[in-house]
């Protein structure tokens, strides 16, 4: 998943740039982990600062010609991965990590190549691969029963239409296979009511979360962020759908409050606070910011700094498996 969106063709705009920078001082120095490198705007920022080394990772192959980029201009204090945000714990790393960010979003020249497959203006194959899949929006939209179909859309795009949709695309593709323009026109013939957004960004998205195995690739990311981070370190999440800002609220919210059922516990009994949260409400881009990058509207930033070592987050794991299921459904390609 890249870092950042971009208005147009010639600028590149890091999303909540300053607000980031702002909580992980930087000027202080430090190693920081970039989990979504993209067009490299967190990394680069950061690298201004002359006492701060970045680790970066993304499985985007396409990010490695911004990675060797950087690496030209900050030498030894740049490191890049060709790999998931999940990887995170599998790489040797130093035992001082001050920040931890990952930005879910997705770069303008990701959204723009064709090959992709990302956007719902594309013609041609349904592709949406990020790096490291086995599978394409293609197999899915052509494989899958419509009952499976109606849940990645129902549960993943939080689509009303759901339903309707998977019964069209399992009628159209029993004469021919399903292309971008064939998706869009179903969903467009699905949807009759006015809409802000573009009819078709629901079920792009829910395809998207799919393919890439957004949601287990963001819970596995998170808890292995945690368990590499030392105490005092800190994780920041710049999200932009609301399936993302959820699950990153609940890993915050849920661990940073001390809990006792019972008033008459002995204070051993409590469950640690493992974060401490300092704001509960996300930031948002500034109007300034929106004038600038208005796709960074749906955008909303979360911190937390480490506390305790220790954490289980079973509850955590357990209160988003219904999505992670549906993420693990059965492909015959």
């Amino acid at each position: 998943m890249s870092a950042t969106i971009e208005s147009d063709e010639n600028s590149h705009y890091p999303v909540l740039l300053n607000e980031v920078l702002s909580i992980i001082s930087p000027q202080n120095g430090g190693t920081f982990i970039d989990c979504t490198l993209g067009q490299g705007g967190y990394t680069e920022k950061i690298l201004e600062f002359p006492e701060t080394k970045v680790i970066a990772f993304d499985r985007d192959s396409d990010s490695k010609s911004v990675a060797i980029k950087l690496k030209k201009k900050f030498k030894n204090r740049f490191e890049f991965h060709n790999r998931k945000f999940s990887d995170i714990g599998s790489i040797i790393l130093p035992n001082k990590i001050s920040g931890i960010i990952f930005d879910l979003g997705f770069s303008y020249n990701q959204i723009k190549n064709e090959s992709k497959g990302l956007s719902f203006n594309h013609k041609g194959k349904l592709n949406m691969k990020m790096g490291h899949n086995k599978i394409s929006a293609h197999e899915i939209v052509n494989t899958l029963p419509a009952k499976d179909l109606e849940q990645i859309f129902k549960y993943l795009g939080n689509d009303k239409n759901a339903k309707l949709i998977s019964k069209k695309i399992i009628k159209k593709r029993n004469i021919n296979k399903i292309s971008t323009e064939d998706l869009v026109n179903i969903i467009n013939s699905s949807k009759k009511n006015f809409t802000k957004k573009n009819k078709s960004t629901k079920i792009f998205q829910a395809l998207r979360i799919f393919v890439n195995k957004e949601i287990t690739e963001l819970i596995n990311g998170l808890i292995n962020a945690y368990n590499i981070l030392p105490i005092g370190g800190l994780i920041a999440v710049v999200t932009f759908h609301s399936i993302e800002d959820k699950i990153v609220k609940f890993f915050f919210k849920e661990y940073s409050e001390i809990k006792n059922s019972s008033r008459y516990l002995p204070k051993s009994d409590l469950v640690k606070k493992y974060f401490d949260l300092i704001k509960k409400k996300p930031i948002i881009p500034s109007s300034n910011e929106l004038k600038i990058n208005p796709p960074s509207r749906s955008a909303k930033l979360r911190f937390a700094f480490k506390l305790e070592n220790g954490c289980d987050f079973k509850k955590f794991v357990n209160n988003f498996n219904y999505l992670k299921d549906i993420e693990n459904l059965k492909i015959d390609v």
